[in-house]
Order: C-alpha cells, then sequence, then structure tokens
C-alpha cells in the first residue's frame, strides 16, 4: 500500500512544484519587468518614469490592467544607476521572472550594458527614457526598440532654435554615452553656426567654475552671437555657470527641455530657446488631458518629463498586446512593433523599422519667467513634426 502511495505522492509534490514554477503561473499573465534608477544619481528621473509606466498601463487597459484576459504583472528592479547591476537584473528578469518584454533603463550608460542581454534572451528591452544614439545606432540589435528620444532627436530640434549664420556654439556636456552622443548629434545638426569648443565634466560634478572659465575663453572674443549649450541630466546645476557673468562677454545660456525642479534655473533666463519632447502644457491631445488631471489628482501636482515617457512606453506595450491578442510571444510583438503608431500624451508616435526607434513630435519653446510657477514655464513656438527632422538611422541593420 504504502509502494503505491509512494508515486502519488511524489507526483502530487511534483505538481505542485510546477504550479509555484514561473513557467506555469505566467501562462494567464503578460509579465513586464521594469529595470530602472529607483535610487542613484538619476533616481528623481526613475521614479517619474515608474509613475508613468503605472498610470498609462492603466489608462491604454481602461483600468482593468488586463489585455485578452490576461492581468499585466510589472516586476521592479532597481540598477542603482550601475551597468552592471543593470545587466544582471535584466538576465535574472527575463530568465527567472519570466518577464516576457522589460522596459528602461534611465541611465544610456547602464542602457547600453542591457542591450546584449536582450539579444542573448531573445526577448523585447524597449528603452525608456536612456537617450543615447548608440542604443539604436552601433549597440543596436533587433530586440531593442525606444520609445524615448534619442540624442540626434534632442540635438536636431535644439538646433532650430540655435543654427543660424554667425553664431558661435560651446557645449557643456557630461563625460558618458548621454552627454558624447548629444554633442556629436548637436555638432552634426548644425549647418551655418559652429562649434568652438567642447567640454566635458565628470557627472558627479557640483564645482563648475574650471569649466566654465574655459568656456568664456573660448568664447568671449567671438564676433556675433554667443551661446553655450547644456546637454546635463541628474544632479549638479550646470546653470551655476551664469554666476560667472557671461553677460559681461555677451555669452547666452541654450538648454532643451528637463523635470520641473531642474527648470527652476531657467527662470533666470527668460527668452531662453531651445526644444522638447515634453512639458505638461505644451502637447494638446486626449492622452495628455488625461495624464494631466489624473496626475494632478493623484499627486496635486502636473505630470513632468519623464512621467509622459513612462506613459508613452506602458500605451505602447499595451496596443501592441491588444493587436497579438495578448500573445507575448517575442517575434508576434516585434513583427507588430514595427511601423506601429500608437497616441501618447507627447502626441501620435511610431516606431520606424529600420532602427525601432520612435519618431516624435518636439516643441520649440522660449522660456517665460511666470510669477506663478517656481520653474521657467516653456512657451510653444512651434512644433517640430518627426517628418521636418530628418533623424539619420545609425544602426548597420
Amino acid at each position: 500500500m504504502k509502494r503505491r502511495l509512494f508515486p502519488t505522492t511524489l507526483l502530487a509534490g511534483a505538481l505542485a512544484a510546477a504550479l509555484a514554477s514561473p513557467a506555469v503561473w505566467a501562462q494567464g499573465e503578460i509579465r513586464i519587468a521594469h529595470v530602472y534608477s529607483k535610487t542613484g544619481p538619476l533616481e528623481a528621473y526613475g521614479k517619474q518614469t515608474q509613475t508613468g509606466l503605472m498610470m498609462g498601463l492603466d489608462y491604454a487597459t481602461g483600468g482593468t490592467m488586463q489585455v485578452a484576459g490576461k492581468k499585466i504583472v510589472v516586476i521592479e528592479k532597481d540598477d542603482q544607476g550601475k551597468p552592471d547591476l543593470g545587466k544582471s537584473l535584466l538576465a535574472a528578469a527575463y530568465n527567472d521572472d519570466k518577464a516576457d518584454i522589460a522596459i528602461g533603463p534611465t541611465s544610456s550608460g547602464v542602457a547600453l550594458a542591457m542591450l546584449p542581454v536582450a539579444e542573448e534572451s531573445k526577448k523585447i528591452l524597449l528603452v525608456e527614457p536612456a537617450v543615447a544614439d548608440s542604443i539604436t545606432g552601433d549597440k543596436w540589435n533587433k530586440y531593442i526598440f525606444r520609445t524615448g528620444r534619442n540624442s540626434s532627436q534632442d540635438a536636431i530640434s535644439n538646433a532650430v532654435a540655435l543654427d543660424k549664420a554667425g553664431v558661435s556654439v560651446a557645449t557643456l556636456a557630461q563625460d558618458y554615452a548621454f552627454g558624447r552622443d548629444g554633442v556629436k548629434a548637436f555638432k552634426d545638426a548644425l549647418k551655418t553656426a559652429k562649434i568652438i569648443h567642447e567640454e566635458y565634466l565628470p557627472t558627479t560634478t557640483t564645482d563648475f567654475t574650471a569649466g566654465a572659465q574655459r568656456l568664456i575663453d573660448k568664447l568671449k572674443d567671438q564676433p556675433g552671437r554667443k551661446v553655450i549649450f547644456i546637454i546635463w541630466a541628474g544632479a549638479g546645476n550646470p546653470f551655476k555657470i551664469a554666476d560667472m557673468d557671461l553677460k559681461r562677454y555677451g555669452i547666452e545660456i541654450a538648454t532643451g527641455g528637463n523635470i520641473l525642479p531642474a527648470m527652476a534655473a531657467y527662470k533666470n533666463f527668460p527668452g531662453m530657446e531651445g526644444a522638447t519632447y515634453y512639458y505638461f502644457g505644451i502637447p494638446k491631445n486626449p492622452v495628455n488631458e488625461w495624464l494631466v488631471a489624473n496626475h494632478y489628482k493623484q499627486f496635486k501636482a502636473p505630470p513632468d518629463f519623464f512621467t509622459a515617457g513612462g506613459m508613452s512606453a506602458a500605451i505602447a506595450v499595451v496596443e501592441a498586446l491588444k493587436k497579438t491578442q495578448g500573445d507575448a510571444a517575442t517575434n508576434k510583438l516585434m513583427a507588430t512593433m514595427e511601423g506601429m503608431s500608437f497616441e501618447t500624451p507627447k502626441g501620435r508616435m511610431t516606431f520606424r523599422k529600420d532602427d525601432h526607434q520612435a519618431m516624435q513630435s518636439m516643441y520649440h519653446f522660449k522660456i517665460k519667467a511666470d510669477p506663478a510657477f517656481a520653474w521657467g514655464v516653456p512657451e510653444l513656438v512651434r512644433e517640430i513634426k518627426p517628418e521636418e527632422m530628418n533623424v539619420p538611422i545609425r544602426n548597420k541593420r
């Protein structure tokens, strides 16, 4: 009698183990890993992305958190802004957590470390919000899609405000992928303005005096309009260089969009021009109206720069899953996402087939100092549509 029971007991145990294993319990689920800087130098960006992602999933599924009867499960991973950690967390998400798709990361350096993991695992990594051109350029593989803007989109749209005859530009950027790819793309985008000097500083810089002095020395004797163009992310306030009396030399500062706390510094530069992919008051569309209204309701504050990005990534994933009737098989999703258009708070976006970069509008702005706001308010000059930007394809597909 005992002999007969023993195999049955084993079978019951095996069945219980199988039911507890991800392979079985994931069948009625769509598992999304979000690998991002929950802590570390870019945590302010990461937290906004996570908020936007969850709001976007809520919006795109009509509040059900389901697609085709399958429950969406989000697995959070904190890469702390460290490339090696991001790489191992993504591998764990695909292999141990059985994630169907991953979103993230915050840092371009982390993203570049993660790209080969997506290829080895044959799973999609939807990059949001890391910016470096190389992610969809020479380091790209077919499993990489990006809803975040790239360096070229930033650069080409910002060049619109600065690329005029007789303008001399010096750049101030962080010495890593985001800064260097940004400057390269900006240089490529300028047709008439001249780049006089490139200044790269460590990402941890808090004292900008020496770098600013080098910028001033290179620019001060140039004829015509003189501009320092800043490409900076995370901690440190490069706008402190304005304290070095740039006006005495006729030097202006220009930059792109940023999170609202960083844009407090913009208030000191009324009339400053640049371009951004999002400011809550600019895009006029139903998705952005929903985001602004619901964000105010939940947080008593407007949605920020990276909130819109996180929401856009969520919408892209859900729209693709709706088209596949909830089938999260990588090949099905990839075929669906290539060339797919979707509506986001930033406006309509389209994954181009060549490099899976989402084409999106950028917004040329001029800063207004409004006493009602703690930050410099970017007022819309004009929308720069994707077809106007001629964003280069930099991969070797």
